[in-house]
């Protein structure tokens, strides 16, 4: 089955989303279209007609430089911009097929793609868990120290969409 990223919309159903992680299923059904009409957060749907199968949030984000390790600001400003991917979830009845990782893929293309035109040097994910600091680890993103923040050079995430 292939899906095409949409923007999330009035006409999606986001009820029905079962994610397994409570929050992200919460954040979809509470808070998605609010941040969306507030553009506070961008969020783009897989969807099965109108049903949500999966999503993801971005966010414009800074990073502030005292906040990252040292081989890692050499040559930064103060405050690094940054894009933030807020929420990454894959419905239960998609999860084990390796969809995540085409899910992310999407999700990193459309940042690459409006990185051309606004400027922003990391990707930054906050894991909720420690599966999900291993999935963003498998795909390149270096976890801060003592931290459930992970990062990956925007620089790196286009090479390697190449």
């Amino acid at each position: 089955m292939q899906f095409s990223a949409e923007p999330l919309s009035e006409q999606h159903e986001t009820a029905d989303f079962d994610s397994g992680q409570p929050e992200l299923d919460r954040w979809l059904l509470e808070h998605a279209l609010t941040a969306e009409a507030k553009r506070v957060g961008r969020t783009f749907v897989w969807a099965d007609g109108e049903r949500i199968v999966a999503y993801y949030t971005i966010v414009a984000h800074a990073i502030f430089r005292e906040d990252l390790p040292r081989s890692v600001v050499r040559g930064n400003p103060i405050q690094i911009p940054s894009v933030l991917l807020a929420k990454l979830a894959l419905d239960r009845s998609f999860q084990g097929q390796g969809l995540g990782s085409v899910l992310l893929v999407d999700a990193l293309a459309r940042i690459v793609a409006a990185t051309r035109t606004v400027a922003a040097r990391y990707v930054v994910v906050d894991a909720f868990s420690s599966a999900a600091a291993d999935f963003y680890a498998h795909h390149g993103f270096v976890r801060l120290p003592d931290s459930t923040r992970l990062l990956r050079k925007l620089t790196d995430i286009a090479a390697s969409l190449r």
